[in-house]
């Protein structure tokens, strides 16, 4: 799950018990599509929520929810660490709805993660995901409550929160083309929209890249302080931590990094 996926899903959860009585569209156009909906958001994990999405999509090819199915199946494949169909399920869900952002910021920031300095392709991958995230960003200033129910400062909050996946997403492009100046101010911009462990060890690892490890210290002990701080961050943080201090100590140029980068594990908010 990531970050804005609890608002999301109160959000559904709300709206879907209510709009069999809503006369308003979207709604779906028959108890049983209301009951196939219903039973996607109420699905109790990764595998059921993929079924019932498809089952909605299948049985009801008209119905207003289509973009939504394939944003939840989406999610879903996410949860389920797997990459490939997650693309496919997002880009069906803005193929549905251009102005899904949620989805465009999915993209944006699963293809600039994994994306790599020698891939053939990295320009193209690297382009597309900046066009979605900045594509979400534009849509976002206007973006109304996903539900009424939702109050002001609730639904700020949120956009702040999509908001920083974007510029994340943004700052994973620029590290992608080893264009650290960029990188920092994107993840700096995203931070500050919506704290995020996993962010902030990402944006420790870019000080420590360009030999600025008093930045990096300073942004990992908040981590280290964080209560609640999965054991996986914690790790990945540790790790950043030894190598900003030895280069703090007279390293002429930064250890190696770790192998891996902090994955996308859901964080509770400090």
């Amino acid at each position: 799950m990531q970050r804005v996926l609890m608002i999301t899903m109160l959000a559904l959860t709300v709206t879907v018990a209510g709009l069999w009585a809503q006369a308003k569209q979207p709604a779906p156009k028959s108890k049983e599509e209301m009951d196939a909906l219903q039973a996607m958001i109420q699905a109790p994990d990764a595998d059921a929520r993929i079924k019932a999405a498809e089952n909605l999509v299948t049985k009801f090819a008209d119905t207003d929810f289509k973009a939504l199915a394939f944003y939840m199946e989406a999610v879903s494949y996410q949860q389920k660490n797997d990459y490939e169909k997650m693309i496919v399920s997002a880009e069906r869900s803005v193929q549905a709805d251009p102005k899904q952002y949620a989805a465009l910021l999915m993209l944006a920031r699963g293809i600039a993660q994994r994306t790599r300095e020698f891939d053939l392709d990295r320009e193209e991958k690297l382009t597309r995901a900046e066009k979605y995230a900045k594509d979400a960003l534009e849509i976002l200033k206007d973006a109304p409550k996903p539900n009424p129910q939702i109050t002001d400062d609730q639904w700020v909050q949120g956009k702040r929160e999509f908001a920083a996946q974007a510029h994340e997403a943004l700052g994973y492009a620029a590290m992608a083309r080893k264009n650290f100046p960029v990188a920092i101010e994107e993840m700096k911009t995203a931070i500050e929209e919506s704290p995020d462990a996993v962010t902030m060890v990402r944006l420790a690892q870019v000080y420590n890249q360009t030999s600025k490890p008093d930045e990096a210290l300073t942004l990992l002990d908040k981590v280290m302080a964080m209560q609640d701080l999965h054991p996986t961050i914690r790790q990945f943080a540790q790790a950043e931590k030894v190598r900003a201090t030895q280069l703090k100590n007279g390293g002429t140029k930064p250890p190696a990094a770790p192998a891996a980068t902090p994955p996308q594990v859901e964080i509770k908010k400090q």
